[in-house]
């Protein structure tokens, strides 16, 4: 028994050890591959991978408006979860008849989610997102959360990151993205292998149509090392939900 006691304490300890060691890393060094990018490399029987890590300068500034409009307007207000959204996933969720399940993950859930974990659904998983999510708000701030986010996200098959998107569908830069662009980008996020922002559907041009109207009332994206107006971002959430 003190064998076994003593075993849990040491993967205990190496475990807490080596996932700070790993968020403290990727606070300064670039995210190359991530577990979802082997995970789809097995499942595609093939080692092709379009991903090309960029700064954040050389990211168009109507990306990270258009993905907070689209994927969580709350970005910098909360601390790694919008439990105003969560509350009204769960009454959704109750009340809905159909197989459809409303989520609340926010950027910072899907960077730790992206970053550490493997895709799925188990409360396991979901143990570990939440404790990857507080780790990345407590040591990263806003700016790195929203630049590993936009350089590891799945933005189609076997595109990974915004810079790897615009080359292959848009045949650009992330920099020279239009503010149209990062809004069609923005909306097949729900399911990038389902959604294409290379050949949009009807669907997506619709979807296109009302992130561009709700980035109206996002404010910009603040560089990094300058402060987060709470007043100024949540004047405009206000607005925009009125």
């Amino acid at each position: 028994m003190r064998l076994i006691l003593k075993a849990i304490r040491w993967i205990t300890a190496l475990f807490f050890a080596s996932t700070i060691t790993a968020v403290v890393a990727y606070r300064f060094l670039p995210v190359y591959v991530t577990p979802l990018m082997i995970i789809r490399c097995v499942e595609n029987g093939s080692l092709t991978m379009r991903h090309h890590w960029v700064s954040m300068d050389e990211i168009s500034p109507h990306m990270p408006v258009a993905v907070m409009a689209s994927e969580d307007q709350r970005f910098l207000l909360h601390h790694g979860f919008d439990y105003n959204a969560i509350e009204k996933a769960a009454a959704h969720n109750l009340k809905s008849k159909t197989a459809k399940v409303h989520g609340a993950s926010t950027i910072s859930q899907q960077t730790a989610k992206n970053v550490f974990l493997w895709p799925g659904r188990s409360w396991v998983r979901k143990g570990f997102e939440v404790y990857f999510t507080a780790l990345i708000e407590l040591i990263w701030s806003k700016q790195r959360i929203m630049e590993v986010y936009l350089n590891s996200i799945e933005m189609g098959d076997c595109v990974y990151g915004v810079d790897a998107c615009a080359a292959y569908h848009f045949g650009k830069t992330a920099k020279e993205l239009s503010r149209a662009d990062c809004a069609l980008i923005s909306a097949t996020l729900p399911n990038p292998r389902k959604f294409s922002s290379k050949y949009p559907s009807a669907y997506m041009r619709q979807r296109q149509r009302r992130i561009e109207r709700e980035m109206k009332f996002i404010p910009s994206f603040p560089k990094e090392g300058k402060d987060i107006d709470p007043k100024t971002v949540s004047g405009g959430i206000y607005h925009n939900k009125r």
